[in-house]
C-alpha cells in the first residue's frame, strides 16, 4: 500500500515538471515570433528603398540587349549589301570569263532578294529589292545568251562516218554488196542476213556524244537559272532552235530525204528499192543512235525538269521524224505492185523492232503524237503488205506475159514466183505476226494454204502458156521442165515441211507423166518408120524365109524398105535440129530424158538395120539410105535439149 502512495507522488512530480519545460518553451517561441515579426518589418522597408534601383538596373540590361540584337542585325544586313555588291559587280562583269563564279552570283542575287524582300520594316528594302530583281533579270538576259552560245558552239551535224562507227561491226556499210541473184524483190541480201543474226547474239549500239560530255553539267546549270527565273519557254525556243536543225542536217547527211507518193511513183523500181533499202538502215541509225543520242542530252542538260526535257526532246526530234516517216508513209500509200511486198516487209520488221525503242525514247505526253504516227505507220505497212500478198496470188494466175519461150525451158514466171515463195519463208515470224493481225486460226496451215494456193495457181498459168506451142512434144517438155523445177525447189527449201511430202511425190508423178507424153508425141511417127509393118509383099506382119538378114527381109519390097530409110533419115535430122534448140536445163532430168529415148529408138534402128538394110546395101548408093550408126544417132541425141541456136543446128 506505502509502495502505490510513492509511485503517485513521483509520478506527480514529474508532471509538474513537464508543465513547467512546456510553459518555458512557449515564452521563448512567443519571443522568436516577436523577433521575426521585427525582421519582416525591416526587410519589407529595405525592398521598398531598393525597389527603384532594381528598375533602373533592368532597363539597362535590357537596353543592352537591344542594343546587340540591333547590333547584330546590322552586321547581317551590312553583311548581305556586301554580298549584294559582290554579286553585282561579277554580274556586270558578264558570264564569259567566269561562269561558274556568274551563277553563284546569281544564287547570291536571289538570296538577297529574299532576304530583303522579307525585311518589310527596313525602309530601304523595297528599293534593294526592285535594284536587284532588275540586276537579276538582266544576268538571266546574259546567261540566255550564255546558253544560246554555248549550246550552239557545240551543236554540230553528226558526220555519217561517225555515226557508222557506233554501229554494231555486223551492220557497217561495206563497199559493193551484190544482191542476190533471181531475186524477185531484188532486196538486198545484207539486210536480211543482219535480221537473222539480230534474233541470235545481241548487238550493241552506242549512241554518240552529240554535245561534249564536260559541257552538259555547265549547260545544266545555265538551263536550271533560266527555268527558276521562269524563262521556260525561252529557253525551250533556244534549244529547239539549237538542236532541231543540227538533227535534220544530220540525217541529212547520211542520205534521208523527204519524199511525198507523188516523189515515190515517179521513180524506176530499182532507183527506189535501193532507198528503201537505205531507209532501213537510216531508221536504225535514227531511232538507236541519233534519236537515243538526243535523249540523252535532254534529260542531263534538263534533269529534275521532266516534262520540260520530254517537250523540248518532242520539239527537236518532230521535223526529222516526220521526215523519216513521211518516205515510209509514201511507200505504203503507193501503188501496190508483188516486188513491193518484200521491202514493205523489211520496213514492217524495221518498226516493230524499234517499237520498244521508240515508246522508251518518245514517253510523256509531249512525245505522244510523235509515237502515233509510228504506230500508224506500222499499221499501215502491215495493211498495205497483206493487200499486196494477196494481189500476188491473183497476178500469177493471171500473168499474161507474152515473154516467149520457143525453147521449152523454165518460164521466167515460174522462177520469179518459186523464188518469191522461197524468200516467203525468210519472213515466216514476220508473216506469222500479219496472219496474227488480220486472220485468224493456226498461223502455220495459213502460211501452208497460202503456199498451195500460189503453186496452184502458177501451175493453172504454165498449162495456159504451154498451148501456145503448136508442137505437143514442146508443150509437154516445156510442163515437164517447169513443174520439175518447182517440185526440185521445193524438195531444197523450207517449203518442203510445210507443203509436205505427199504433195512433193504428187507432183514428181506429174513430171514423169509430161516425159512419158513428150516420148509419145515426138517419136510416135519416126518410129513407125522402123516398124516391120507394111514392108512385106503381103502388106501383112513380118516377113519368113530366107537366111541371115537378107532372108529375114524376103517378102519386103526394096523400094518400101528404101523410102522406110529415107523417111526415118529426114525426121530424125528434123528431130535433132529442132530438139537441139529445145532446153531442159536440170542435168540429170536432160540426161534422163536423153536414156529414155535411146532405148526405146536404138533397139528399134538396130533391128530393123540388121533386118532389111541388106536390102539397101545390095543396090546401088547403100550410104544414101542407111546415112546412120547406131552409134551416131546416140551421139547425136547426146546433142538434144541443149538449146542450140539455129546455126549451132545447121553446122
Amino acid at each position: 500500500m506505502g509502495i502505490a502512495v510513492a509511485s503517485v507522488d513521483l509520478l506527480s512530480e514529474k508532471a509538474a515538471l513537464m508543465r513547467e519545460s512546456l510553459q518555458k518553451s512557449q515564452t521563448i517561441a512567443d519571443n522568436v515570433v516577436t523577433i521575426l515579426g521585427s525582421f519582416d518589418h525591416r526587410l519589407s522597408a529595405l525592398e521598398t528603398a531598393m525597389r527603384p534601383t532594381q528598375i533602373r538596373t533592368h532597363s539597362i540590361r535590357k537596353a543592352h540587349e537591344n542594343i546587340d540584337r540591333t547590333l547584330k542585325a546590322a552586321e547581317v544586313i551590312l553583311a548581305h549589301f556586301d554580298q549584294y555588291r559582290q554579286a553585282e559587280a561579277k554580274i556586270l562583269k558578264g558570264p564569259h570569263e567566269d561562269l561558274e563564279n556568274y551563277l553563284e552570283a546569281i544564287d547570291k542575287l536571289r538570296s538577297n532578294i529574299q532576304f530583303f524582300g522579307s525585311k518589310k520594316g527596313f525602309k530601304s528594302s523595297d528599293g534593294i529589292v526592285i535594284h536587284a530583281n532588275n540586276l537579276l533579270a538582266k544576268a538571266i538576259s546574259k546567261l540566255e545568251d550564255e546558253f544560246k552560245q554555248l549550246l550552239s558552239s557545240y551543236s554540230k551535224p553528226v558526220e555519217p562516218e561517225r555515226l557508222f562507227d557506233c554501229l554494231p561491226n555486223s551492220m557497217r556499210p561495206s563497199s559493193g554488196s551484190p544482191g542476190h541473184e533471181g531475186d524477185p524483190s531484188g532486196k538486198n541480201p545484207n539486210h536480211h542476213s543482219e535480221h537473222h543474226n539480230n534474233n541470235g547474239d545481241a548487238v550493241v549500239y552506242t549512241p554518240p556524244a552529240l554535245i561534249p560530255p564536260r559541257f552538259l553539267p555547265l549547260l545544266h546549270d545555265l538551263a536550271q537559272q533560266m527555268v527558276e527565273a521562269g524563262h521556260q519557254q525561252q529557253l525551250l525556243k533556244i534549244y529547239r532552235d539549237a538542236r532541231s536543225n543540227v538533227l535534220e542536217e544530220s540525217l541529212q547527211k547520211l542520205g534521208v530525204e523527204k519524199l511525198n507518193k507523188d516523189d515515190v511513183q515517179k521513180l524506176q523500181w530499182e532507183i527506189l528499192e535501193a532507198k528503201i533499202g537505205n531507209w532501213i538502215h537510216f531508221m536504225r541509225i535514227a531511232v538507236k543512235l541519233l534519236f537515243a543520242g538526243e535523249r540523252k542530252v535532254c534529260d542531263q542538260i534538263f534533269e529534275g525538269f521532266d516534262s520540260l526535257s520530254e517537250q523540248c526532246f518532242a520539239e527537236v526530234t518532230t521535223n526529222s521524224v516526220s521526215m523519216l516517216l513521211s518516205f515510209g508513209e509514201a511507200i505504203a500509200k503507193s501503188k501496190r505492185s508483188p516486188e513491193k511486198l518484200f521491202v514493205l516487209l523489211d520496213m514492217y520488221e524495221i518498226m516493230q523492232e524499234l517499237h520498244s525503242e521508240i515508246e522508251t525514247l518518245f514517253k510523256g505526253k509531249a512525245c505522244s503524237g510523235i509515237k502515233e504516227a509510228a504506230t500508224s505507220l506500222t499499221k499501215r505497212l502491215a495493211q498495205t503488205a497483206q493487200e499486196t500478198f494477196g494481189d500476188f496470188e491473183e497476178a500469177v494466175e493471171k500473168d499474161a506475159t507474152k515473154t516467149a519461150v520457143t525453147d521449152g525451158t523454165v518460164h521466167p514466171l515460174t522462177s520469179y514466183v518459186i523464188n518469191y515463195v522461197k524468200f516467203l519463208f525468210d519472213y515466216q515470224s514476220t508473216l506469222k505476226q500479219l496472219f496474227q493481225e488480220f486472220e485468224s486460226g493456226d498461223d502455220s496451215s495459213q502460211l501452208a494454204s497460202v503456199t498451195v494456193r500460189i503453186m496452184q495457181a502458177l501451175q493453172t498459168n504454165l498449162d495456159g502458156k504451154s498451148k501456145q506451142y503448136k508442137d505437143p512434144a514442146l508443150t509437154h517438155l516445156f510442163l515437164m521442165n517447169n513443174i520439175h523445177y518447182i517440185v526440185r525447189s521445193v524438195r531444197r527449201s523450207e517449203a518442203k515441211d510445210l507443203l509436205g511430202d505427199d504433195w512433193v511425190q504428187r507432183h514428181r508423178r506429174i513430171v514423169q507423166q509430161h516425159a512419158n507424153q513428150y516420148k509419145r508425141n515426138a517419136w510416135a511417127k519416126i518410129l513407125q518408120c522402123l516398124s516391120i509393118q507394111g514392108l512385106t509383099s503381103s502388106g501383112g506382119g513380118s516377113g519368113t524365109g530366107g537366111d541371115g538378114g537378107a532372108g529375114s527381109s524376103s517378102g519386103a519390097s526394096r523400094a518400101i524398105v528404101k523410102d522406110r530409110f529415107k523417111n526415118f533419115n529426114v525426121m530424125f535430122e528434123e528431130l535433132h535440129q529442132k530438139q537441139s534448140q529445145w532446153t531442159v536445163p536440170d542435168t540429170e532430168l536432160r540426161e534422163s530424158l536423153r536414156l529414155a529415148v535411146a532405148e526405146v529408138l536404138l533397139p528399134a534402128y538396130r533391128s530393123f538395120v540388121k533386118r532389111f538394110g541388106p536390102l539397101v546395101e545390095s543396090g546401088k548408093n547403100p550410104q544414101k539410105y542407111i546415112k546412120y550408126t547406131p552409134e551416131d544417132l546416140d551421139r547425136m541425141l547426146g546433142e538434144f535439149f541443149e538449146g542450140k541456136n539455129m546455126s549451132e543446128t545447121k553446122r
